[in-house]
């Protein structure tokens, strides 16, 4: 089995530490990438809005969390070990290679199989993690703020 990422939040609180933390970044990235497209103020402006900022700030959380790579007997064996998780698979039973990532607050791991592209599988995993699992508990906690 191969671990590759940065962060593997075990709880909201955590996770979203980690997500304001990128908030500064994002900007940053947009910032550079803005100009290095060569925008005139008035464009950035225009086109560089708070939500531009914030899906930035979603795609590098996203993109920092941790996966692990394996074969399907290492995934099995994973879940075998964390049997109150509920599992969210994409792709073919009939693939050797699983890569997944767990999300304890959520008792939840979501994972996908692949044949050659273990990249595009794990950025996959990453997204859907992010989607449906830290999103909405980032959400809930704001609710409750509210």
């Amino acid at each position: 089995m191969e671990t590759d990422g940065v962060y593997a939040p075990e709880t909201v609180d955590a996770a979203e530490e980690v997500y304001e933390s990128l908030g500064s970044t994002a900007q940053i990235v947009v910032k550079e990438t803005a100009k290095a497209m060569e925008f005139a103020p008035e464009e950035y402006d225009d086109r560089v809005t708070s939500d531009v900022i914030e899906t930035a700030r979603h795609a590098l959380f996203a993109s920092l969390l941790e996966v692990h790579h394996g074969d399907r007997a290492a995934f099995e064996s994973w879940c075998d070990d964390h049997p109150d998780y509920s599992v969210e698979t994409l792709g073919s039973d009939d693939v050797p290679s699983v890569v997944w990532h767990p999300v304890p607050f959520a008792e939840t791991v979501v994972a996908a199989t692949y044949q050659n592209e273990p990249d595009a599988a794990a950025a996959t995993v990453r997204r859907r993690a992010f989607g449906e699992q830290y999103r909405p508990a980032f959400e809930a906690t704001d609710d409750e703020m509210e």
